[in-house]
């Protein structure tokens, strides 16, 4: 599945209206908030249809998925947004995880905990508001919210410490920037490292650049550290290889195009998250140019300075060079 869906489910009590636009949304949030209830709407349209009082448009099939029978379940549906409450632990697996990798669904998950197996990004993680109440009736709106925000720092930074992510070709570039600079380069070597690693720089300014397409299972701890030490800054771009192609360096009307809007593009059965797609079409896109791209081991081209200032064109607000 690929594309936005956008989703309406109401009866006469609630109303949500939403859009889905990956493979995996994440919604968390308190109790009493309207998560469950969400869930409990399409299983009601689901079974019993417009007899169930629940209106649901939307133009995929929505289903809920649960109990210990889930993987039988999950294997007869296809191209489907599938929706899974928190009460399910089927979905911090590695069974879980791998099942959603092979499948072309999209999925809409409730739960407060990060889960770890899945690769979400931090821009589909979502709170549910009630926005009011119609004129004239009793039924109250519903609508989804961004619980992290922005990303990107609010003033300028300049790191004494950079803890990359990437072990491989993102680590090379930035370490190469540093050879001349006073900050340091360290590589987490995978995001359930970076935590750890920035828990334990007390002093100078560290900024943390990760993979924002599968850092969202991370964010809720990264972002009480950040809080509570003001030394502590988050760069979360969709992934390193996204960087690449926003710098436009290969002036390509498909690149421009699949940046503009990635969701018609990344199809989910072929990319577990848009960090795998872009890494793809950067190593498709440069095979036989001279900024051919290996994640295995950075092209020393792109730290020819030219090259470096276009990218950090799209790196705002952080003085690596």
């Amino acid at each position: 599945m690929k594309g936005v869906h956008h989703i309406t489910v109401s009866n006469a009590v609630v109303k949500y209206e939403f859009d889905i636009r990956r493979n995996i949304t994440i919604i968390k949030g308190d109790s009493a908030t309207g998560k469950t209830t969400l869930v409990e709407l399409i299983n009601e349209h689901y079974e019993s249809g417009t007899g169930s009082g629940v209106t649901l448009v939307c133009d995929k099939s929505c289903r809920v998925l649960s109990g210990r029978d889930w993987r039988i379940i999950l294997s007869s549906i296809k191209d489907s947004i599938i929706f899974i409450d928190e009460d399910n632990n089927f979905i911090t697996s590695v069974a879980f995880a791998e099942a959603v990798r092979e499948s072309d669904n999209y999925y809409v998950i409730v739960t407060r905990e990060g889960l770890a197996n899945l690769p979400y990004s931090v821009d589909e993680i979502y709170g549910i508001r009630s926005s009011g109440k119609y004129a004239g009736l009793k039924q109250t709106y519903h609508e989804f919210f961004h619980i992290y925000g922005d990303h990107v720092p609010n003033e300028t930074i300049d790191p004494d410490l950079l803890i990359v992510e990437d072990s491989n070709s993102g680590y090379e570039f930035f370490e190469g920037l540093s050879k001349s600079k006073q900050y340091r380069v360290i590589s987490a070597s995978g995001k359930t490292n970076v935590f750890r690693i920035a828990n334990e720089q007390k002093e100078g300014n560290t900024v943390i650049i990760a993979d924002g397409a599968a850092f969202g299972a991370e964010m809720d701890r990264m972002i009480k550290l950040a809080a509570s030490r003001k030394n502590v800054t988050l760069y979360l771009p969709e992934s390193f290889e996204w960087l690449i192609l926003s710098a436009n360096l290969l002036s390509s009307r498909d690149i421009d195009a699949v940046l503009d809007s990635p969701s018609d593009y990344i199809e989910s059965s072929a990319y577990f998250s848009w960090e795998r797609y872009f890494t793809h079409l950067l190593i498709e896109k440069t095979e036989k140019t001279y900024l051919r791209y290996s994640k295995a081991k950075l092209n020393r081209t792109y730290l020819q300075t030219s090259i470096v200032e276009k990218i950090m064109k799209v790196i705002k607000d952080i003085k690596l060079i």
